[in-house]
């Protein structure tokens, strides 16, 4: 009887990326205990569908330089399609509020900055860890549960933070945007996604950009 081999690196590792694969029936369990336990803060009983996740990652340009902030990750899906988009882990700098949720994403995201801190106080909760500008943010928090005065306090910091033109990309499942589409100072331009149907409950996405 030959000798039994350990198995090869390239093995464990897929080994390890199935073991750390998004279970979704245990995400959107997940989600739900969450939302129960803090309603304004989680905002959603499930994580975003791949069809959301993917049309919020196209607004991202990979070959931009920088950082890209993710702010209210959950457990993960928009981050996997930010991925599949072509940005690296070691670019993704995760801001979530849940330690649940930031242990779980530490495990899937090995390579990329996952910081347990609230997203509305962005510049304190990354401090100096964002040492360039940024090419994106993705944004995954219920903006709704928040005045409209600090959600565009929210959207003044990530833009203070990013290259100019840069987008702040949000979803909502609401009919009107979570931030007015016009601004009357003129600081910054929105535009929108067509309806995801495919998403439960549907939702569209809208970008945020300043010159």
């Amino acid at each position: 009887m030959p000798p039994l081999r350990r198995p090869s690196t390239k093995l464990q590792a897929a080994t390890g990326a199935l073991r750390a694969r998004r279970d979704p029936l245990e995400d959107e369990a997940r989600f739900l205990r969450s939302w129960f336990e803090r309603p304004l803060v989680t905002g959603s009983v499930t994580p975003s569908g791949k069809m959301l996740a993917r049309t919020m990652a196209s607004y991202v340009d990979p070959r931009m330089a920088g950082p890209v902030i993710e702010l209210g990750p959950g457990t993960g899906p928009v981050t996997e399609a930010l991925i599949r988009r072509g940005i690296e882990q070691e670019r993704l700098i995760l801001v979530e509020y849940n330690s649940d949720f930031c242990r779980l994403l530490r495990t899937r995201f090995p390579r990329a900055n996952v910081v347990q801190g609230d997203a509305y106080d962005i510049a304190a909760t990354l401090g100096a860890l964002v040492q360039e500008k940024a090419a994106a943010t993705v944004s995954s928090l219920p903006l709704f549960t928040k005045p409209l005065e600090q959600r565009l306090g929210l959207l003044n910091a990530v833009h203070a933070m990013m290259h100019p033109g840069a987008p702040f990309v949000q979803f909502t499942y609401a009919v009107v945007p979570p931030i007015p589409e016009r601004c009357d100072a003129g600081t910054y331009t929105a535009s929108r996604s067509n309806r995801v149907w495919l998403n439960l409950p549907p939702a569209r996405v809208w970008a945020y950009r300043r010159p």
